[in-house]
């Protein structure tokens, strides 16, 4: 989950942009492509109507405090492709940021687009509330990213590393998230190749500090709490799957197999069998070639 947010003087050039697609020169959403999106709606706070009686309310709002320059708080959250959230979901992460950030009792919308492959919102937030006092916008950036880290854990989404300059001393001790993935990789590979079972499996892994999560999918959190689907390193279900039945057929095909010892015996017992066989046969001929007398 990916989050940037920013202020700006005009709530009609960026509700404009949010509902119809175009970028009204609004400062606070230089950021964002200026391609059309599609728009909607999923949430209204202390505010509600069409895009016209939007912006008429939240001017409404802004002017409690003339002198402050940028009212306009908004903030984008992006989800991964492998994120699946319901609208509720949408709408509970929606208003979770408005309480993290101190305007849950403020205007705001927040307006899911449907223009990418993965989901986004975008929330729009007056920083002038009722009793016109305004909400903060000091380190905005880091509160983001914790906010997002937070989101991540508690809705089971993809994890991303929030940028290093945010990071405690000890979190910057910790390998990236692409390192964590090899590892992971690495393990999962180890221990499946041990395994015939997905519970053998989960013990072993388990065993090397990772908790391990099983329902339709598969996924693994490592001790920093980092938290990766199995298909995001190459190992869905199906696939461990497939190759801990693959173990068992490989395991079975081996105990039928007869032991080394076991080999050894036979082997030994065929060679004293064809040496009586012989010796048979060459006192046979003795007895032939003296008439009938053994001497």
């Amino acid at each position: 989950m990916i989050g940037k947010i920013s202020t700006g003087k005009s709530f009609r050039g960026c509700l404009n942009y949010l509902h119809e697609g175009r970028l009204q020169q609004s400062k606070a959403l230089q950021e964002i492509e200026q391609e059309k999106k599609q728009a909607q709606v999923i949430c209204y706070n202390q505010c509600f109507g069409n895009k016209k009686e939007l912006i008429q309310q939240f001017n409404e709002v802004r002017y409690l405090n003339p002198k402050l320059s940028k009212p306009v708080l908004h903030a984008s959250l992006s989800f991964a492709h492998s994120d699946q959230l319901s609208n509720q979901d949408k709408i509970d992460i929606g208003k979770q940021m408005a309480k993290d950030f101190g305007f849950e009792n403020n205007q705001y919308v927040v307006i899911e687009h449907s223009d990418r492959q993965h989901q986004h919102l975008h929330i729009v937030a007056n920083r002038v509330g009722y009793d016109a006092k305004t909400v903060s916008d000091s380190n905005n950036y880091k509160r983001m990213a914790n906010f997002c880290r937070t989101m991540e854990r508690k809705h089971q989404l993809e994890q991303v590393l929030s940028p290093r300059k945010f990071l405690s001393k000890e979190e910057r001790m910790l390998p990236r998230q692409d390192i964590r993935k090899e590892t992971l990789k690495e393990a999962i590979a180890k221990f499946l190749k041990q395994s015939t079972t997905i519970k053998e499996f989960q013990n072993k892994i388990t065993a090397k500090g990772y908790e391990v999560e099983l329902g339709r999918g598969i996924a693994f959190t490592d001790a920093q709490a980092v938290r990766f689907k199995g298909s995001q390193v190459g190992y869905p279900l199906l696939k461990i799957e497939k190759q801990l039945a693959q173990n068992r057929q490989m395991q079975q095909e081996e105990l039928q197999k007869p032991s080394l010892a076991q080999q050894l015996r036979e082997t030994i017992l065929r060679s004293q069998r064809e040496e009586q066989l012989k010796k048979q046969q060459e006192d046979k001929q003795e007895i032939k070639q003296s008439g009938g007398f053994r001497l």
